[in-house]
């Protein structure tokens, strides 16, 4: 990572959204822990009204901590240290070789918007000129073809030709179907925000349950990126018993341990320095042709459950 770049000492936008972004709640999970870490508070509510299909994400009902029942709604919430009047809202941050530093950090999460995509893409840049950030960080996570057992892979790409040169990430030559991050990357490169998109590989055949071993790559991947560090708490542990327990499972199931198998070669095969970066990209091109429903790979929560390719 360069020595200063938005991306390590600037005011930085941390962006994930809950649904077709976020397979494993990786995304979603990540945001949250960062939220949490950095005692970030609500700065912003978008209008939910406007923004989502409550018949796709629906609300809840509950009880609160005073033993009150009601209605939890589907939230948007953008997140931020808390301005003392007139200084300028910042978060302690632990950088490399463990420093304490003071910069802005924002978190925007909540589910994916269902519709008005364009104007909550203008709504979203509006926020970043008013909290002056400098940089935005998207977090997603996709299905793929990939093994449970091997580190989980973090694609990195940027369309700013000055952030790739700078950070060392790939340009996506993907062409096809979308969700809101590529909208608001989009929006966020024609107002003139750097940017960069990073998505983690989850193992389809695991696509009902959460994944700490993605939520923890693409930790890493911010860390290396941005020298924002967030403490990893029982993440590691998470990770690993997540591990072991799709091991369980495919202890007992013949065909799910041999396709387990089959993925690891394949993976082996090309878990080279010089492949890696094409693997991955390929990965999230298939992962978005499936979505498209183009592909006959298996896909997104819903769909039922792990059954081996039929060959």
């Amino acid at each position: 990572m360069p020595q200063h770049s938005p991306f390590s000492d600037g005011r930085l936008l941390v962006v994930a959204f809950e649904g077709w972004n976020d397979a494993g709640e990786a995304a979603s999970g990540l945001a949250r822990r960062i939220v949490d870490a950095l005692d970030l508070e609500e700065l912003r509510e978008l209008d939910g009204e406007r923004y989502v299909d409550y018949q796709f994400n629906r609300p809840t009902i509950g009880t609160d901590d005073d033993g009150m029942r009601g209605v939890i709604w589907p939230r948007i919430v953008l997140h931020g240290p808390a301005s003392t009047g007139t200084t300028p809202a910042v978060s302690q941050v632990v950088g490399a070789g463990g420093t304490t530093s003071e910069r802005g950090v924002y978190v925007l999460v909540g589910p994916e918007p269902s519709r008005t995509w364009r104007g909550f893409a203008a709504e979203i840049v509006d926020l970043v000129d008013v909290h002056a950030i400098d940089a935005v960080v998207f977090v997603g996570a996709m299905l793929a073809d990939v093994p449970h057992t091997r580190p989980i892979s973090v694609f990195v790409s940027s369309e700013d030709e000055d952030v790739r040169t700078a950070l060392g990430v790939d340009h996506s030559t993907y062409e096809g179907p979308v969700g809101i991050i590529s909208v608001l990357s989009d929006a966020m490169d024609t107002a003139g925000v750097p940017t960069i998109s990073l998505w983690a590989s989850v193992p389809h055949y695991v696509h009902n349950a959460p994944s700490p071993k993605a939520t923890l790559a693409l930790l890493d991947r911010i860390e290396d990126l941005t020298d924002v560090t967030v403490p990893r708490g029982s993440l590691l542990d998470d990770a690993a018993n997540w591990e072991q327990g799709i091991d369980a499972l495919a202890a007992d199931d013949e065909d799910m341990a041999s396709y387990i198998t089959q993925l690891e070669q394949a993976r082996d095969t090309v878990d080279s320095p010089e492949a890696s970066g094409d693997a991955i990209a390929q990965e999230f091109e298939q992962y978005l042709r499936r979505r498209d429903g183009k592909d006959g790979a298996p896909g997104g929560p819903g769909e039922g459950p792990w059954r081996p390719p039929q060959s």
